[in-house]
């Protein structure tokens, strides 16, 4: 009996370090802020150009995101993570929005009943590129519309995104 309770305990444990978020990556108190997004102009193909490390792009060495209309009126969501040895691995996944009418706010979903903030935190006036993340700071993406950036693109992208509080040392850039 003393040992059931104690793999009971461990295994308890390791479900619950496994939920565990990751660590806030901002210095900044200044609550994030969503901006204006025009919908369809954000739909289509977006590379990541750079990341946060988490938990679910361990293996990435590139990654795209494709956004689409679907017939319920929900966006579609389809994540393509290229490893090392050539492996790709898709997450499809549908989104909604979450903010008031044209706010950069969104629910997305890759595990219903499950639903993760998505803000796109700064975006280029042509859509060129996007910085998404969530309130709490935990996550980020730097995304581009074609890939890869230069050394002058990546330089002014880390400024930016300094200026948005986080730690940028931390970020796994793409090539």
């Amino acid at each position: 009996m003393y040992m059931r309770l104690v793999l009971i305990s461990l295994l308890a444990g390791l479900v619950l370090a496994g939920c565990a978020k990751p660590p806030v990556n901002r210095a900044s108190a200044t609550p994030l802020q969503a901006v204006a997004i025009d919908t369809p102009r954000y739909l289509g193909v977006w590379h990541e150009a750079a990341r946060l490390p988490n938990g679910f792009e361990q293996d990435c060495v590139s990654a795209t995101a494709e956004y689409g209309v679907r017939e319920d009126g929900l966006i579609s969501v389809r994540n393509v993570c290229t490893r090392a040895d050539g492996q790709k691995r898709d997450a499809v996944g549908k989104a909604r929005l979450a903010g008031g009418d044209g706010e950069g706010k969104l629910k997305v979903s890759f595990f219903e009943p499950f639903w993760a903030d998505y803000w796109v935190l700064a975006h280029g006036d042509d859509y060129s590129w996007s910085i998404v993340g969530e309130p709490e700071g935990r996550y980020l993406w730097l995304l581009t519309r074609s890939a890869p950036i230069s050394a002058e693109e990546r330089a002014a992208f880390d400024a930016r995104i300094r200026g948005l509080g986080y730690d940028t040392s931390k970020l796994y850039w793409d090539r």
